[in-house]
């Protein structure tokens, strides 16, 4: 079955200011998602993530390199890229001085949608009750679900979603997620750049590690905690065990191990598929460390990311 790309991009470069004080923001990024998948892109501060998002939709020109989305060339047919994404920065770009409904309303007029798809999406937000009253009286979390239903005034086949929960308590964040995946369910492909992990493990089909404007590594939550294998973790009984503990998982592991004195824990990433939690406890024993607790687990992707992105 040939998969259709929603984002398609090959030698993406993108540098600001020139000479030998130019900062390279993307050197080469390429990028392939599939139609109707989220795909978060990940990397440290600086990596080039949101430079990415705002080439691929058009607000910023590339130096170098060539990029479909939704079917449409960046740089010959932007404003046909345009009719067909939606964007949704780190900050909400709402008017604080308009009501929720005026703001979507405003924007609806903008992009020649209909009224009524304004309200339907204040509804579907949660935001229905709260449409009369000026946007400065939301919580940051209202605002970033007003934020977001503003840009799906034209159904787009592809959502530009940079950082979309930056702030936003617990519940809040839950809400952006639900949001996201019933999008993904109806088709609308979603580019997610995010600071937290467990946002790009609840919600990516694929993820793209992004480092110094390349990606440097790419594949399902799944098969990236796969690449840096599990993880061992063990807590001593006493703080004079630390030391020995460590030995112990280095010698198993060929790794070298984590300690937290404070919480009296020691933990290593092995590559070992051989490596089971009786064995760990039984080397332990032999050696004579006293242990209060013992697990063996899938990494999360906080370990991967530490783990493969410089």
């Amino acid at each position: 079955m040939t998969t259709t790309y929603a984002v398609l991009s090959e030698g993406l470069e993108k540098r600001y200011g020139s000479g030998d004080s130019a900062v390279r923001a993307l050197r080469g990024l390429d990028l392939a998602i599939a139609e109707g998948t989220v795909c978060g892109l990940l990397g440290p501060n600086g990596a080039g993530k949101t430079t990415a998002v705002r080439v691929l939709a058009t607000l910023q020109t590339p130096d170098a390199g060539t990029a479909k989305v939704a079917g449409y060339d960046v740089l010959r047919e932007p404003e046909a890229v345009r009719r067909h994404i939606g964007v949704t920065g780190q900050y909400a770009s709402v008017d604080g001085d308009l009501t929720g409904r005026e703001n979507l309303r405003l924007f609806a007029k903008l992009l020649r949608a209909p009224r009524t798809r304004a309200d339907e999406l204040l509804e579907e937000f949660g935001l229905g009750d709260a449409a009369g009253r000026p946007a400065r009286t939301y919580s940051g979390g209202m605002r970033r679900r007003l934020d977001l239903a503003a840009s799906l005034l034209v159904r787009p086949k592809v959502l530009f979603l940079d950082e979309p929960t930056t702030g936003l308590d617990p519940h809040s964040r839950n809400g952006i997620w639900d949001a996201v995946r019933k999008l993904a369910a109806e088709g609308t492909t979603v580019l997610l750049t995010t600071q937290y992990l467990e946002e790009a493990d609840q919600l990516a089909d694929d993820i793209v590690l992004i480092d110094e404007g390349r990606a440097a590594h790419r594949g399902t939550p799944t098969e990236l905690k796969a690449q840096i294998g599990s993880y061992a973790e063990v807590v001593v009984a006493e703080d004079a065990e630390l030391s020995a503990a460590a030995a112990v998982l280095d010698q198993l592991t060929g790794a070298e191990p984590t300690l937290d004195a404070g919480a009296r824990t020691v933990g290593v990433v092995s590559l070992d598929p051989g490596l089971t939690l009786p064995r760990i406890v039984r080397e332990l024993d032999s050696a004579g460390v006293p242990l209060v607790d013992a697990s063996l687990r899938a990494p999360t992707l906080d370990e991967v990311f530490l783990r493969l992105v410089s």
